[in-house]
Protein backbone atom coordinates (compact mmCIF):
# COMPACT_ATOMS: atom_id res chain seq x y z
CA UNK A 1 0.00 0.00 0.00
CA UNK A 2 1.42 3.58 -1.09
CA UNK A 3 2.50 5.41 2.06
CA UNK A 4 1.13 9.18 1.33
CA UNK A 5 2.36 10.18 4.83
CA UNK A 6 4.56 12.97 2.46
CA UNK A 7 1.97 14.12 0.75
CA UNK A 8 -0.29 14.95 3.73
CA UNK A 9 2.62 16.74 5.46
CA UNK A 10 3.36 18.37 3.17
CA UNK A 11 -0.64 19.54 2.44
CA UNK A 12 -0.39 20.35 6.26
CA UNK A 13 2.48 22.73 5.79
CA UNK A 14 0.57 24.34 3.42
CA UNK A 15 -2.96 24.91 5.19
CA UNK A 16 -0.02 26.06 8.15
CA UNK A 17 0.87 28.71 6.32
CA UNK A 18 -2.24 29.60 4.17
CA UNK A 19 -4.68 29.12 6.69
CA UNK A 20 -3.07 30.05 9.97
CA UNK A 21 -0.22 32.92 8.53
CA UNK A 22 2.58 30.23 9.99
CA UNK A 23 6.05 31.92 10.05
CA UNK A 24 8.73 30.76 7.75
CA UNK A 25 10.49 29.36 10.43
CA UNK A 26 7.46 28.32 12.38
CA UNK A 27 6.98 26.07 8.84
CA UNK A 28 10.41 24.73 8.76
CA UNK A 29 10.43 23.63 12.32
CA UNK A 30 7.46 21.76 11.70
CA UNK A 31 8.70 20.16 8.68
CA UNK A 32 12.02 19.51 10.32
CA UNK A 33 10.35 17.49 13.31
CA UNK A 34 7.48 15.85 11.61
CA UNK A 35 9.73 14.04 9.31
CA UNK A 36 12.10 13.15 11.93
CA UNK A 37 8.73 11.25 13.46
CA UNK A 38 8.08 10.03 10.52
CA UNK A 39 11.66 8.52 9.70
CA UNK A 40 11.72 6.77 12.77
CA UNK A 41 8.01 5.07 12.47
CA UNK A 42 9.32 4.16 9.15
CA UNK A 43 12.24 2.47 10.70
CA UNK A 44 9.84 -0.04 12.69
CA UNK A 45 7.33 -0.38 9.60
CA UNK A 46 4.83 1.88 10.64
CA UNK A 47 3.65 4.74 8.36
CA UNK A 48 3.00 8.12 10.00
CA UNK A 49 -0.57 8.83 9.03
CA UNK A 50 -1.46 5.42 10.80
CA UNK A 51 0.55 5.38 13.55
CA UNK A 52 -1.33 4.69 16.94
CA UNK A 53 -0.66 6.39 20.10
CA UNK A 54 1.77 3.62 21.39
CA UNK A 55 3.47 4.15 18.11
CA UNK A 56 4.36 7.90 19.32
CA UNK A 57 4.98 7.33 22.74
CA UNK A 58 7.89 4.89 21.36
CA UNK A 59 9.12 8.04 19.55
CA UNK A 60 9.08 10.14 22.43
CA UNK A 61 10.68 7.51 24.47
CA UNK A 62 13.04 7.06 21.80
CA UNK A 63 14.05 11.17 22.29
CA UNK A 64 14.18 10.85 26.07
CA UNK A 65 16.58 8.10 25.17
CA UNK A 66 18.92 9.57 22.54
CA UNK A 67 19.13 12.84 25.59
CA UNK A 68 16.41 15.48 24.25
CA UNK A 69 15.65 18.01 27.08
CA UNK A 70 11.97 17.47 27.96
CA UNK A 71 11.25 20.89 25.95
CA UNK A 72 12.69 19.64 22.81
CA UNK A 73 10.12 16.62 23.46
CA UNK A 74 7.12 18.59 24.08
CA UNK A 75 7.89 20.86 20.74
CA UNK A 76 7.68 17.48 18.82
CA UNK A 77 4.60 16.34 20.32
CA UNK A 78 3.22 19.74 19.59
CA UNK A 79 4.13 19.46 16.38
CA UNK A 80 2.51 16.04 15.93
CA UNK A 81 -0.92 16.98 17.77
CA UNK A 82 -1.33 19.67 15.11
CA UNK A 83 -0.43 16.92 12.42
CA UNK A 84 -3.19 14.78 13.63
CA UNK A 85 -5.88 17.32 14.49
CA UNK A 86 -5.44 18.49 10.52
CA UNK A 87 -5.93 14.89 9.21
CA UNK A 88 -8.76 14.32 11.88
CA UNK A 89 -10.19 17.51 10.41
CA UNK A 90 -10.05 16.70 7.43
CA UNK A 91 -11.65 12.61 7.10
CA UNK A 92 -8.04 10.95 7.02
CA UNK A 93 -8.18 9.75 10.49
CA UNK A 94 -11.05 8.89 12.29
CA UNK A 95 -9.23 9.55 15.49
CA UNK A 96 -6.42 12.07 17.28
CA UNK A 97 -3.82 9.29 18.63
CA UNK A 98 -2.08 12.56 20.73
CA UNK A 99 -5.39 12.80 22.69
CA UNK A 100 -4.33 10.29 25.07
CA UNK A 101 -0.59 11.14 25.29
CA UNK A 102 0.86 13.12 28.27
CA UNK A 103 3.18 15.80 27.76
CA UNK A 104 6.79 15.43 28.76
CA UNK A 105 7.26 16.26 31.79
CA UNK A 106 9.80 18.98 32.40
CA UNK A 107 12.79 18.32 34.87
CA UNK A 108 12.91 21.17 37.68
CA UNK A 109 16.34 23.72 37.67
CA UNK A 110 18.05 22.40 40.44
CA UNK A 111 18.76 25.32 42.78
CA UNK A 112 22.00 27.36 42.93
CA UNK A 113 24.15 26.66 46.45
CA UNK A 114 27.62 27.19 47.46
CA UNK A 115 30.03 24.99 48.26
CA UNK A 116 31.04 24.76 51.97
CA UNK A 117 34.75 26.36 51.32
CA UNK A 118 32.94 29.33 49.89
CA UNK A 119 30.27 29.79 52.71
CA UNK A 120 33.59 29.61 54.87
CA UNK A 121 35.10 32.45 53.15
CA UNK A 122 32.12 34.63 52.97
CA UNK A 123 31.90 34.75 56.76
CA UNK A 124 35.50 34.82 57.19
CA UNK A 125 35.69 37.68 55.24
CA UNK A 126 32.84 39.23 56.76
CA UNK A 127 34.40 38.00 60.34
CA UNK A 128 37.54 40.27 59.16
CA UNK A 129 35.33 43.09 58.27
CA UNK A 130 33.39 43.46 61.10
CA UNK A 131 36.88 43.61 63.44
CA UNK A 132 38.28 46.45 61.39
CA UNK A 133 37.21 49.25 62.86
CA UNK A 134 35.77 51.41 60.35
CA UNK A 135 32.01 51.80 59.43
CA UNK A 136 31.56 48.92 62.43
CA UNK A 137 27.65 49.09 62.86
CA UNK A 138 27.68 48.05 59.14
CA UNK A 139 30.07 45.97 58.90
CA UNK A 140 29.17 44.28 62.45
CA UNK A 141 25.41 44.31 60.87
CA UNK A 142 27.02 42.21 57.66
CA UNK A 143 28.46 39.71 60.07
CA UNK A 144 25.16 39.36 61.97
CA UNK A 145 23.06 39.12 58.44
CA UNK A 146 25.66 36.42 57.38
CA UNK A 147 26.09 34.39 60.06
CA UNK A 148 22.02 33.83 61.22
CA UNK A 149 21.28 33.35 57.23
CA UNK A 150 23.29 30.12 57.03
CA UNK A 151 22.92 28.95 60.42
CA UNK A 152 18.85 29.32 60.15
CA UNK A 153 18.00 29.19 56.53
CA UNK A 154 15.95 31.72 57.07
CA UNK A 155 13.89 33.54 53.76
CA UNK A 156 15.64 36.62 53.40
CA UNK A 157 12.44 39.04 54.05
CA UNK A 158 12.45 36.67 57.70
CA UNK A 159 16.00 37.86 58.00
CA UNK A 160 15.56 41.64 57.46
CA UNK A 161 12.12 41.67 59.74
CA UNK A 162 13.59 39.98 62.48
CA UNK A 163 12.17 42.14 65.68
CA UNK A 164 15.07 43.86 67.81
CA UNK A 165 13.54 41.47 70.55
CA UNK A 166 15.33 38.82 69.44
CA UNK A 167 18.21 40.25 71.20
CA UNK A 168 16.87 39.51 74.82
CA UNK A 169 16.73 36.05 74.31
CA UNK A 170 19.36 34.01 75.79
CA UNK A 171 18.69 30.89 74.49
CA UNK A 172 20.38 28.86 71.32
CA UNK A 173 16.82 29.28 69.47
CA UNK A 174 14.62 31.92 67.20
CA UNK A 175 11.26 31.99 66.85
CA UNK A 176 10.61 33.00 63.06
CA UNK A 177 7.48 33.89 61.76
CA UNK A 178 7.24 33.19 58.11
CA UNK A 179 4.68 32.22 55.14
CA UNK A 180 1.22 32.76 56.15
CA UNK A 181 1.88 33.90 59.82
CA UNK A 182 3.18 31.03 60.76
CA UNK A 183 5.95 30.40 63.47
CA UNK A 184 8.70 28.09 63.54
CA UNK A 185 11.81 27.66 66.02
CA UNK A 186 15.25 27.71 64.33
CA UNK A 187 18.50 26.76 65.99
CA UNK A 188 21.32 29.08 66.12
CA UNK A 189 24.90 28.76 65.99
CA UNK A 190 27.11 30.21 68.76
CA UNK A 191 28.81 31.99 65.73
CA UNK A 192 25.47 33.16 64.77
CA UNK A 193 24.59 34.32 68.34
CA UNK A 194 27.99 36.00 69.04
CA UNK A 195 27.42 37.93 65.75
CA UNK A 196 24.01 39.43 66.82
CA UNK A 197 24.99 39.80 70.33
CA UNK A 198 27.97 41.84 68.81
CA UNK A 199 26.13 43.86 66.48
CA UNK A 200 23.46 44.43 69.31
CA UNK A 201 25.49 46.60 71.36
CA UNK A 202 27.00 48.33 68.31
CA UNK A 203 23.66 49.29 67.51
CA UNK A 204 22.48 50.10 71.52
CA UNK A 205 25.09 52.64 71.06
CA UNK A 206 23.71 54.36 68.13
CA UNK A 207 21.28 57.17 69.15
CA UNK A 208 18.47 56.82 66.20
CA UNK A 209 18.84 52.98 65.89
CA UNK A 210 18.10 52.32 69.76
CA UNK A 211 14.56 52.08 69.44
CA UNK A 212 13.41 50.77 66.30
CA UNK A 213 11.16 47.91 66.87
CA UNK A 214 13.28 45.92 64.07
CA UNK A 215 16.88 44.29 64.45
CA UNK A 216 17.95 45.71 61.52
CA UNK A 217 16.37 49.09 60.96
CA UNK A 218 16.87 51.79 58.29
CA UNK A 219 15.24 54.96 57.19
CA UNK A 220 13.05 53.55 54.52
CA UNK A 221 9.29 52.83 54.46
CA UNK A 222 9.39 49.66 55.63
CA UNK A 223 11.64 50.59 58.89
CA UNK A 224 13.39 47.94 58.42
CA UNK A 225 16.85 47.12 56.10
CA UNK A 226 15.56 46.47 52.26
CA UNK A 227 16.11 42.94 51.17
CA UNK A 228 17.62 44.92 47.77
CA UNK A 229 20.17 46.68 49.73
CA UNK A 230 21.18 43.30 51.41
CA UNK A 231 21.28 41.63 48.33
CA UNK A 232 23.72 44.56 46.76
CA UNK A 233 26.27 44.50 49.92
CA UNK A 234 26.20 40.60 50.11
CA UNK A 235 28.11 40.66 46.57
CA UNK A 236 30.26 43.71 47.16
CA UNK A 237 31.20 41.01 50.37
CA UNK A 238 31.87 38.09 47.61
CA UNK A 239 33.31 40.27 45.28
CA UNK A 240 35.98 41.16 48.33
CA UNK A 241 36.08 36.74 49.48
CA UNK A 242 37.19 36.38 45.76
CA UNK A 243 33.58 34.55 45.45
CA UNK A 244 31.98 34.68 41.81
CA UNK A 245 29.61 37.33 42.52
CA UNK A 246 27.21 35.73 40.11
CA UNK A 247 27.10 33.30 41.93
CA UNK A 248 25.69 34.54 45.38
CA UNK A 249 22.16 36.04 46.61
CA UNK A 250 20.93 35.73 50.12
CA UNK A 251 18.60 32.98 48.30
CA UNK A 252 21.75 31.13 47.48
CA UNK A 253 22.79 31.07 51.07
CA UNK A 254 19.23 29.45 52.03
CA UNK A 255 19.71 26.82 49.59
CA UNK A 256 23.47 26.34 50.74
CA UNK A 257 21.83 26.03 54.44
CA UNK A 258 19.63 22.87 53.18
CA UNK A 259 22.27 21.59 50.59
CA UNK A 260 24.75 21.07 53.61
CA UNK A 261 22.32 20.25 56.03
CA UNK A 262 21.58 16.72 53.88
CA UNK A 263 24.58 16.10 53.04
CA UNK A 264 25.88 15.58 56.07
CA UNK A 265 23.25 13.55 57.54
CA UNK A 266 19.68 15.80 57.95
CA UNK A 267 16.53 14.32 57.44
CA UNK A 268 14.35 15.57 54.69
CA UNK A 269 11.69 16.41 57.06
CA UNK A 270 13.78 18.21 59.28
CA UNK A 271 15.16 20.51 56.63
CA UNK A 272 11.56 20.71 55.63
CA UNK A 273 10.61 22.06 59.33
CA UNK A 274 13.80 24.29 59.33
CA UNK A 275 13.03 26.06 56.47
CA UNK A 276 9.20 26.56 57.24
CA UNK A 277 7.69 24.62 53.81
CA UNK A 278 4.37 23.74 54.39
CA UNK A 279 4.63 21.03 51.82
CA UNK A 280 7.38 18.36 51.34
CA UNK A 281 7.40 18.16 47.70
CA UNK A 282 8.87 21.87 47.46
CA UNK A 283 11.74 20.50 49.85
CA UNK A 284 11.84 17.67 47.40
CA UNK A 285 14.42 20.13 45.16
CA UNK A 286 17.40 19.23 47.28
CA UNK A 287 16.80 15.71 47.07
CA UNK A 288 19.69 15.28 44.35
CA UNK A 289 21.54 15.96 47.33
CA UNK A 290 20.09 13.05 49.17
CA UNK A 291 20.98 10.86 45.77
CA UNK A 292 24.24 11.68 46.13
CA UNK A 293 24.72 11.08 49.78
CA UNK A 294 22.76 7.68 49.56
CA UNK A 295 24.72 6.71 46.29
CA UNK A 296 28.05 7.17 48.49
CA UNK A 297 26.48 5.34 51.57
CA UNK A 298 26.15 2.60 49.32
CA UNK A 299 29.28 2.36 47.57
CA UNK A 300 31.58 2.95 50.88
CA UNK A 301 29.38 0.64 53.42
CA UNK A 302 27.35 -2.33 50.78
CA UNK A 303 29.72 -5.52 51.54
CA UNK A 304 29.64 -6.16 48.11
CA UNK A 305 30.53 -2.58 46.82
CA UNK A 306 33.49 -3.11 49.44
CA UNK A 307 34.33 -6.49 48.11
CA UNK A 308 34.42 -5.00 44.44
CA UNK A 309 36.99 -1.99 45.32
CA UNK A 310 39.23 -4.94 46.96
CA UNK A 311 39.36 -6.79 43.63
CA UNK A 312 39.66 -3.49 42.12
Amino acid sequence: MTDLSEAHLEAFLEMMSAERGAAVNTLQSYERDLKDALSFLRSRGTRLITATADDLRSYLSHLAGEGFKSSSQARRLSALRQFYKFLYAEGLRGDDPTGVLDAPKKGRALPKTLSIDDVSKLIGQADAEAKSGDDALSKLRMHALIELLYATGMRVSELVSLPASVLSQNGRFLVIRGKGNKERLVPLSQAAIRAMRAYGEALREKEDGADSPWLFPSYGKSGYLPRQVFARDLKGLAARAGIRVAAISPHVLRHAFASHLLANGADLRAVQELLGHSDISTTQIYTHVLDERLHELVQNHHPLAKQAKKQD
